[in-house]
């Protein structure tokens, strides 16, 4: 069916959505419930626990699960603006909304000249892949800002700035965004403009409670999470007689023992390396097009979620969003990793939460799913970085190099006949 401009209804999308959030809402309030661990009490035990205490007007300072920028504060807090409801459900329903802007933005987005509705059909599939822990993280209310970022940051860099610069205090990793801003104008303006908004909201925070930045301190002791790359090592080892311990540590599920050390130094080796590779694509790079923006921006958290000793389920939401954006634009090259971050998305689901104790017990079918998993993240990042590289530095090499050849057979010519 067409509406009145003659552009059609896209009814279908809408509908699936609509039917796919009623699914994950029925989850999360437990009218239906999924095998493995209670996803939910991440809210109702440890968010409800915080937002108790930063109503007192204090961060969680004696708290080691708080590792968060001090605006994550916000996200925690904001299930009081319905005080009619109890926290958890409050809770879900806020995230429920998020998802309805990021889904909204997406399909007026998409509905413009020379753009899709892929992106749109991406962020439906890709967050009930996930399951009910996409609604019970604030990670949703994170990639809502990102997405706001990158779909805004084709015409209004100041807004796409603010809007990074924001979001890093909410959770580190929205600082990314602007790593594929064009070189000049667009680049001072953003980056301008999120150092004035983290600067702003940063000094709001430590002026209005004490604590704004404890988290700094509650990383240091952290070990290998069970479902990160480098876990992949350990799970191993623990079939030959490796001595380490599964341990419920710093609010997640990690390995702690010999070597372990080493694994997460190793991780945070790849991390510099993989942002050192961003940095020699910025300097190299010659052609900054409309898809660079958010192609890089996908590259780049890929780059950082998969090289992490921490790949919680709810990281996948990012991916997911980031994603999205890329497919709006007809021009983007980032089909393939964003197919390979769905597939990773729906076997994430598989490992957490419905087969969650394999992974713990590190058994073959606990190591299969990983393997599968963190196995389909370094191909996704691996081929989006090749498709970034190719087609900013590659290929406008190559087309200023055919360029110059017809020019000096001109020339040539012009000296032969004088």
């Amino acid at each position: 069916m067409k509406g009145p401009s003659g552009i059609r209804l896209p009814f279908t999308v809408v509908g699936i959505w609509l039917l796919t959030r009623t699914l994950l809402l029925l989850c999360v309030f437990k009218v239906f419930v999924l095998p493995g661990p209670d996803i939910t009490s991440d809210v109702s035990v440890i968010y409800q626990g915080w937002y108790d205490v930063l109503r007192t007007g204090t961060y969680p300072l004696d708290d080691v699960t708080w590792q968060y920028p001090p605006a994550a504060a916000l996200a925690i807090l904001s299930p009081g603006m319905l005080p009619f409801l109890d926290y958890p459900s409050a809770f879900f329903l806020l995230t429920f909304a998020c998802d309805a802007v990021v889904f909204g933005l997406l399909l007026y987005a998409g509905r413009r000249p020379g753009k899709c509705l892929s992106g749109a059909w991406v962020w439906v599939a890709g967050v009930p892949l996930l399951g009910p822990t996409g609604y019970a993280r604030y990670d949703l209310m994170v990639t809502a800002v990102a997405v706001a970022a990158l779909l805004a940051g084709v015409r209004h860099p100041r807004v796409m700035g603010a809007l990074a610069g924001f979001g890093a205090l909410v959770k580190v990793w929205p600082v990314l965004l602007l790593a594929g801003t064009r070189r000049g104008r667009v680049t001072v303006r953003s980056w301008t403009a999120a150092v004035v908004t983290g600067t702003a909201v940063l000094l709001a925070c430590v002026a209005a409670m004490p604590g704004a930045l404890a988290f700094l301190t509650f990383q240091r002791d952290r070990g290998t999470e069970v479902e990160s790359l480098g876990s992949l090592v350990f799970h191993v080892a623990r079939n030959f007689g490796w001595e380490g311990q599964v341990l419920l540590n710093y609010g997640s599920v990690e390995f702690l023992g010999p070597y372990v050390p080493v694994v997460s130094g190793a991780a945070l080796a790849l991390t510099v390396a993989a942002f050192g590779w961003l940095l020699v694509w910025r300097v190299r790079a010659r052609a900054f097009g409309t898809t660079t923006l958010p192609d890089a921006a996908f590259a780049a958290v890929l780059l950082f979620t998969t090289t992490s000793r921490v790949i919680s389920p709810q990281y996948m939401i990012w991916l997911v969003g980031l994603a999205a954006v890329c497919l709006v634009f007809r021009g983007s090259r980032m089909a393939r990793p964003a197919k390979m971050v769905l597939v990773a998305t729906g076997v994430t689901m598989l490992e957490f939460p419905i087969w969650f104790t394999h992974v713990v017990h590190s058994d073959l079918w606990g190591i299969v799913l990983l393997t599968v998993r963190n196995g389909l993240l370094v191909a996704a990042s691996l081929t989006a970085c090749r498709e970034l590289w190719r087609q900013t530095v590659t290929e406008p090499r190559l087309r200023e190099g055919h360029a110059t050849v017809p020019a000096q057979a001109t020339r040539d010519k012009e000296l032969l006949t004088s």
